[in-house]
């Protein structure tokens, strides 16, 4: 059983900052390695905005790169990953999904919703 409690969406303006924060917690069963924080934006796929392995490289879409930061407290089945984004544009307006990966399975959380205005 992995567990991953979103929290920090909500509306902000366009060159505002938010914060988002992903709670993992895991069983015995596994080991989870990968950590992502995706985004949807209506009408679009599900697409891939910043993730940290457990060496701690990161990744970041080229559309993040330089605003984003993803960073974690804690390892393995005990977690914490936030991402910090910064200057952030209209198009930036999505549904914000964590993503653990545990063997060949992925977690997903609930969603948070971000909505930049002008």
């Amino acid at each position: 059983q992995v567990q991953l409690l979103e929290s920090g969406g909500g509306s902000v303006p366009a060159g505002g900052s938010l914060r988002l924060s992903c709670e993992i917690s895991a069983n015995i069963g596994g080991v989870i390695t990968a950590v992502g924080w995706y985004r949807q934006a209506p009408g679009k796929q599900r697409d891939l905005a910043a993730g940290i392995a457990t060496d701690g490289n990161v990744k970041y879409a080229d559309s993040v790169k330089g605003r984003f930061t993803i960073t974690r407290d804690g390892l393995y089945n005990s977690q914490t990953v936030w991402l910090q984004m910064n200057d952030l544009k209209i198009d930036d307006t999505a549904t914000y999904y964590c993503k653990a990966e545990r063997g060949s399975n992925n977690y997903w959380g609930q969603g948070t919703q971000v909505p930049v205005h002008s």
